[in-house]
């Protein structure tokens, strides 16, 4: 509930949302507010620092860096610790990228101070020279970062006070965990620089809205029936009447061109699975035979996976227990994708006010005893031909968009309450975080956040929200 300490905490902060459907252009490049966001939000946020995969053997390291904070994650004896990435002597980074501490621990270019891979200092070079208070366990070993582990992935949070990683996910822990998130492997791992605010990059995957324009190519497949927009939305030829045998193939073209755009979110051997159906008999009508059709591809999946010898997870069982969306957004940073078995992965960090680093994985359940190379980002400019279709689309279009978002006169986003709710969502969020309402209360509202995307404007517990719809005359009639 909204309380008038709320209220005064809320209007102190700089281009705050007061309109729900309205965000303010200027949070998207005013340097004032970036450097709010590096003060009040990052410093109190579960941020996915690491794929687990990226560190599998005991003494494994990864550097995680987000603005001027860096730290290590390490795969110990005792499980996976964080530490400050600084030399307790004179604040020396020990580590970047990703290497292997078990023999060496980790060794201070500077004075030559080592630590092993437990963050207990080993070798300080010419003790006798120091006080020895300056020289105190506490003083010296590396300072640990909190650190939790869900979905296969390390998350980091450089408050100690903050509430769980668990209690800060919410529901979307339980609905991706029965989808064995956690045993997914990478296949591949782009990253780039976009010229564009970290919170720009992230709102294309919170609508589909923008499906007509930036990817006519899925648009054209989908169903004019199911569309939140009408007929019109869709090809804007009149479609002939469709059959069973076209919307099966249709069904097949669709997965087709997802799997060539996004990879994992649609993985190649669920798109021959759905090939291998062609010949199958279904009902005359076309909902019946859509009904039909999915629960024997996820059937086929689940079976097939299976006798791979992979961890695939009951996808009917799943897909009737568990709501289903095609985006999860894990506040403030991180997207999971899925549809079938694999998914696709999303995780973008600011660099400026008007850059960020983007990067995208493909996941799949991939053969255990399975030899791979290890999987590292390849970098690539954002204007490379090398991404796959759907988000080399979509980065054709977000610089674009910081550029247009200075032009006069723009002053509001103006969202769908409908299907852009998530980003009115999240960016309220962002201003409780700046605001400073209790971390209690913020992690409820995350869980409320981490949604599904086309979702519309919900209350999570403070700041500005929709009026209730009106209730119709006949509605009043029937209570």
């Amino acid at each position: 509930m909204m309380t008038a300490q709320d209220t005064a905490l809320l209007q102190a902060v700089p281009l705050q949302v007061t309109d729900p459907e309205q965000i303010p252009a200027k949070r998207y490049y005013d340097k004032a507010f970036f450097e709010l966001e590096r003060e009040k939000l990052w410093p109190h946020v579960w941020q996915m620092a690491a794929r687990l995969e990226e560190i599998p053997e005991v003494g494994d390291y990864v550097e995680y860096r987000n603005l001027d904070k860096s730290v290590i994650i390490v795969h110990t004896k005792g499980g996976i610790k964080a530490f400050h990435n600084a030399c307790r002597h004179r604040g020396v980074q020990l580590a970047n990228g990703h290497g292997n501490c078990k023999n060496s621990g980790f060794i201070c270019p500077f004075h030559g101070w080592r630590w092993n891979m437990e963050g207990v200092n080993t070798f300080v070079y010419g003790k006798k020279v120091f006080s020895p208070d300056t020289l105190s366990k506490a003083e010296i070993d590396l300072k640990p970062c909190r650190v939790e582990l869900w979905g296969g992935s390390a998350f980091i949070n450089f408050d100690d006070s903050a509430p769980s990683l668990l209690d800060s996910l919410g529901p979307v822990a339980e609905r991706l965990s029965a989808r064995n998130v956690d045993q997914l492997k990478m296949e591949w791992w782009y990253a780039t620089e976009l010229p564009t605010n970290w919170k720009l990059a992230m709102e294309a995957f919170m609508e589909g809205y923008h499906t007509m324009r930036t990817h006519p190519q899925l648009n054209l497949l989908s169903s004019p029936e199911t569309s939140l927009y009408g007929p019109e939305s869709n090809n804007p030829v009149p479609p002939s009447v469709m059959t069973v045998d076209k919307f099966r193939e249709q069904m097949i073209q669709f997965m087709e061109r997802l799997s060539e755009g996004m990879a994992g979110m649609v993985h190649p051997s669920e798109v021959d699975i759905a090939r291998q159906l062609r010949d199958m008999d279904l009902p005359e009508d076309v909902p019946s035979a859509a009904g039909v059709f999915y629960t024997r591809l996820r059937q086929e999946i689940t079976d097939q996976g299976r006798a791979r010898g992979l961890p695939m997870f009951d996808l009917n069982e799943v897909a009737a227990n568990h709501f289903f969306t095609a985006v999860d957004f894990l506040f403030p940073h991180y997207f999971l994708l899925p549809m079938f078995g694999a998914m696709s992965s999303y995780r973008i960090r600011p660099l400026t006010e008007e850059t960020c680093l983007f990067e995208i994985w493909s996941l799949a359940f991939l053969p255990e005893d399975e030899e791979r190379e290890p999987v590292r980002p390849v970098f690539l400019p954002h204007d490379s031909k090398e991404f796959p279709p759907i988000p080399r689309q979509d980065y054709d279009n977000l610089p674009l968009q910081q550029l247009g978002l200075h032009a006069g006169g723009f002053e509001f986003m103006r969202l769908s309450h409908k299907v852009e709710g998530m980003i009115s969502n999240y960016q309220r969020l962002i201003d409780g975080y700046l605001a400073g309402i209790e971390p209690e209360r913020l992690a409820k509202a995350s869980a409320i956040v981490n949604s599904g995307f086309e979702g519309p404007i919900v209350d999570i517990g403070f700041g500005p929200t929709m009026p209730p719809e009106p209730v119709s005359e006949i509605a009043a009639a029937a209570e």
